[in-house]
């Protein structure tokens, strides 16, 4: 990370962060005296709570980071046999992190629905829907989404992405997803490849 670059996870405060995170107190118990979201991140990781580790980065990342990681991890695991609905959905959650258009978080939203919520696609999908202005229909008043509600959604898509098909890679998956989050902090793509069958 050069100089110029700034760390995206320095902009929530860690308090809220981990409040968000709703961390169970055996976790809570290796960030104590911490003060930054990556020394508490690193912290998890080395203890073994990889899953609350990036329970973290959900919410320490801003929404539209938070929901691009998503993707990825999504993408890293998904199999070649991916259902079209699935495939679509996480396009949609990527054409909303590139735009951030009303249109396309509604469309991710839509298509998250068809999945039946079941698949880490979906769930990159109703998080860029929950990074949008509103809640309410299209035609209705808008209702702001609560703030943590995008870290959530983001928290279960990459968990689910770590045990698709094969939880015993769980661990090597989270190690990589957990580069990944903090490659795109420092303002990287954050890129996985897809992940060898």
């Amino acid at each position: 990370m050069s100089a110029t670059t700034q760390d995206k996870l320095s902009v929530t405060a860690l308090a809220l962060v981990l409040k968000r995170a709703a961390l169970p107190e055996a976790a809570l118990g290796c960030t104590a005296g911490l003060a930054n979201v990556r020394d508490v991140v690193a912290a998890l990781a080395q203890a073994g709570f990889g899953i609350e580790a990036t329970r973290v980065l959900a919410h320490a990342l801003p929404k539209r980071e938070a929901v691009w990681w998503a993707c990825m991890c999504a993408g890293h695991t998904a199999p070649a046999d991916l259902p079209e609905a699935d495939r679509k959905v996480r396009e949609l959650a990527e054409s909303w992190v590139r735009q951030q258009s009303k249109e396309f978080a509604r469309a991710a939203m839509d298509e998250a629905k068809r999945t039946g919520f079941q698949s880490p696609e979906a769930w990159a999908g109703v998080a860029a829907f929950w990074s949008g202005d509103s809640l309410a229909p299209a035609d209705a008043p808008i209702v702001p989404p609560p703030p943590h509600l995008t870290g959530i959604a983001v928290a279960g898509a990459v968990a689910l992405a770590s045990v698709r098909l094969d939880a015993a890679r769980q661990p090597r998956r989270l190690a990589l997803f957990l580069q990944s989050a903090q490659d795109i902090a420092a303002g990287g793509p954050g890129r996985l490849p897809a992940e060898d069958s």
